[in-house]
C-alpha cells in the first residue's frame, strides 16, 4: 500500500500544480500576508506617482529629454515589478497534492515495510497525512507541505518554493532595481539640477513655496522608503541566491547545523553552481 500511495502521489504531482493553492486543502487567508500585499502595491504607487508628478514633471526636467526617458524607464521596471510580484503571488509553490482518501500508516511501523524499500527519502506528514518527497516542508501558514520549501513570505502572501522561487527573485531584482533609479533620480534633481533659473522662478511665483516643500516632503519620503526597501531586498536577493548556489534551504542549513552540533553525519551532494541556478531559472541564456 506505502509504495502504491508514493507513486501514486509522485504521478499526480505535476498533474496538481496547476490546482495551486486553491484546491482541497488550500492555503488560507493570512491577515498579515494581506497587510503586506496591500502595502506592496500602496508603496510602488506612491513611488511611481512621486517620481513623475514631484520629480520629472517638474520645472528643469519637464522641458527635457530625459523626462520622458527617464519616465518610461521607470515605468518598465514597475511593471516588471508587478507581473513578477503577481507570478509569486499566485503560482503554486510546488504543494504536494492530497490524497483523495485517507492514508493508513500502519505498514510504517514494519521495518520491511514496501514504502521503505521503494523511497527511503520519502517521509510522512503527520498534519497533510500524506506522503511527501524529499526536501518537503510543512509550512504552518499554508497548512500544506511544499516541494524545496525556502520560507513563507508575507511580501507574496505565499510560500517561496520549488516551482515560484524564479519569479521571488525575479520581483527581489526590479525592487532594488526601481529603488535604486529613484534614489538617483531624487539625487540628481537635488545635486545636479537641470533648470535652475525655472526652479527660481517657481518658487518666486504664487503658492511655490508651498508647492515646494510638499515636493521636497514627498521627495524625503521616497528616498526614505527606496533607502528601506532597496537594503531589505538586496539582503533577501543576496540570501536567496546563496541558498541556491549551495542547495540548502534556510530550514535545510538550519537542520544540518542541529546534526552537527548533535556530532551525526550530514549526508549532502554537491551539483555545479550553474546546473543549480538552471534547475531555478531554467536553461535559457544564463543572464536572461
Amino acid at each position: 500500500m506505502g509504495a502504491a500511495a508514493v507513486a501514486g502521489a509522485g504521478a499526480s504531482g505535476a498533474q496538481c500544480c496547476c490546482l495551486g493553492c486553491g484546491g482541497k486543502g488550500g492555503r488560507r487567508a493570512d491577515p498579515c500576508g494581506l497587510l503586506c500585499l496591500l502595502l506592496t502595491y500602496l508603496s510602488v504607487g506612491y513611488a511611481d506617482y512621486v517620481v513623475l508628478e514631484h520629480v520629472l514633471l517638474q520645472p528643469g526636467f519637464r522641458g527635457s529629454l530625459w523626462c520622458p526617458f527617464h519616465a518610461v524607464a521607470f515605468n518598465f521596471i514597475v511593471v516588471m515589478l508587478l507581473a513578477c510580484h503577481t507570478r509569486a503571488v499566485f503560482a503554486d509553490p510546488g504543494m504536494v497534492p492530497l490524497p483523495d482518501t485517507a492514508l493508513d500508516f500502519s505498514d510504517l511501523r514494519s521495518s520491511n515495510s514496501a514504502l521503505h524499500k521503494s523511497s527511503q527519502d520519502w517521509t510522512v506528514c503527520n498534519r497533510c497525512e500524506t506522503y511527501r518527497p524529499p526536501r518537503a516542508h510543512h509550512c504552518r501558514i499554508c497548512h500544506r507541505c511544499v516541494r524545496r520549501m525556502d520560507h513563507h513570505c508575507p511580501w507574496i502572501n505565499n510560500c517561496v518554493g520549488e516551482l515560484n522561487q524564479k519569479y521571488f527573485i525575479q520581483f527581489l531584482f526590479y525592487t532594488g532595481l526601481a529603488s535604486l533609479y529613484a534614489m538617483g533620480l531624487v539625487l540628481t534633481t537635488w545635486l545636479w539640477p537641470a533648470d535652475k533659473g525655472s526652479a527660481v522662478k517657481a518658487e518666486g511665483a504664487e503658492g511655490g513655496v508651498s508647492g515646494n516643500r510638499s515636493q521636497i516632503a514627498h521627495r524625503i519620503i521616497l528616498l526614505v522608503e527606496s533607502i528601506l526597501f532597496g537594503l531589505f531586498v538586496t539582503v533577501i536577493f543576496y540570501d536567496q541566491l546563496v541558498s541556491i548556489i549551495t542547495d540548502e534551504t534556510p530550514i535545510e542549513q538550519l537542520r544540518n547545523r542541529l546534526l552537527k552540533k548533535a556530532h551525526q553525519e550530514v549526508s549532502h551532494t554537491r551539483k555545479p553552481k550553474i546546473a543549480l541556478l538552471r534547475e531555478v531559472f531554467g536553461r535559457d541564456f544564463v543572464v536572461c
